[in-house]
């Protein structure tokens, strides 16, 4: 541009950064001087100012200051000048970061909306190591107009050049990682580990973080980040009580949520007597949950509970009763916690419908 336009004017100009440093200049060795006026410059209220004889003009990006445009000339003619040369400087910068922005461009892998001829040759404008292992978090906050959770995220990781943060609405935000390995599970656990624990202690709101499997280049970041939805969703309805929802750690509740809702439907109305389920009350499933975790030990169950180990049994036995499944029989027990893990998804499911 300055090339071009030196042609026109007669008079020195150029743009300084926001220190008064001349980063570009009709006369080509000026650049890296600094212009000692900038700093009366930089505090006036005006954007456009004159001061020995040379006009400045301040542009914002935003409400950043990015350049300040100059003319050795105080003549009317200048002002114009240095509003054209101001103009095509934000123009160009405007292109150059739509043209060289990374968030957008992986934003666009995420939803698929590139060509593969597209992506490729980007990759390499950008400079974005094409091969390397990664992992996608989708970080879900709650809420709220005066906590912005994104920005305390960027600052958990500096590194702009292998991890990035993607910004979806007030609610999600993308954290694409990279590892080490294929198999660095342990980093996975300490980022998720750490973004909860600072978002907690920070901004004291809730947070669910749902992550993808680890993918080896960056055309398959769309495919990790899917996943990463799907467990928080999944993770949403049979993990309530947790803040992270490993893809690959779903268990049977993956499973379960990809089960059309009739076939669902028809397998509780085998496993359970009419109304069976509805009837059994908030202790009893309490004391059905605790015995699964105690790998249906009745004496460590009764323990845990408090409760005389003929409580425990007499409490199975009216289970039984009820469901027509006994849960002290590993067969029972199998298909009375796959019936649970149902029932959840169907209420849950019902309730977003």
């Amino acid at each position: 541009m300055i090339n071009q336009v030196r042609e026109i004017i007669d008079q020195e100009f150029g743009l300084t950064d926001d220190t008064g440093m001349i980063i570009v200049c009709s006369n080509e060795s000026r650049i890296g001087q600094v212009i000692p006026e900038i700093r009366e410059v930089l505090p006036a209220k005006e954007s456009k100012v004159v001061i020995d004889g040379i006009t400045f003009n301040k542009i914002f990006d935003k409400t950043r200051l990015e350049f300040v445009a100059f003319i050795y000339s105080d003549l009317p003619e200048a002002s114009k000048y240095i509003s054209l040369i101001s103009i095509n400087a934000v123009n160009l910068k405007a292109y150059y970061d739509e043209k060289f922005d990374k968030v957008n461009f992986l934003k666009s892998i995420l939803f698929e909306n590139t060509l593969p001829g597209d992506t490729s040759l980007r990759i390499k404008e950008l400079h974005i190591n094409y091969n390397a292992y990664r992992t996608v978090f989708v970080i879900r906050t709650q809420k709220n107009r005066d906590t912005h959770a994104h920005e305390v995220i960027q600052g958990l990781f500096p590194n702009k050049l292998k991890d990035f943060i993607i910004i979806l609405d007030n609610e999600n935000t993308v954290l694409i990682k990279e590892l080490k390995s294929e198999d660095d599970c342990r980093e996975i656990e300490k980022t998720a580990k750490a973004i909860v624990d600072t978002l907690n202690s920070e901004l004291m709101i809730k947070v669910l973080i749902g992550v993808g499997s680890v993918v080896g280049n960056i055309t398959e970041i769309g495919r990790s980040f899917k996943e990463a939805q799907t467990a928080l969703q999944v993770g949403g309805i049979f993990e309530s009580d947790k803040a992270v929802f490993n893809y690959n750690r779903l268990g049977i509740g993956r499973l379960i949520y990809q089960l059309p809702q009739n076939l669902c439907k028809l397998f509780l109305d085998e496993v359970f007597k009419p109304d069976s389920f509805d009837s059994l009350d908030s202790e009893t499933i309490h004391t059905i949950q605790k015995f699964f975790e105690n790998n249906l030990n009745v004496s460590e169950t009764s323990r845990q509970l408090y409760v005389h180990r003929n409580t425990l049994v007499y409490r199975l036995d009216k289970i039984q009763k009820i469901t027509g499944l006994d849960i002290r029989k590993f067969d029972d027990a199998i298909i009375f916690k796959v019936a649970m893990l149902v029932k959840k998804y169907i209420d849950k499911d019902n309730v977003l419908n």
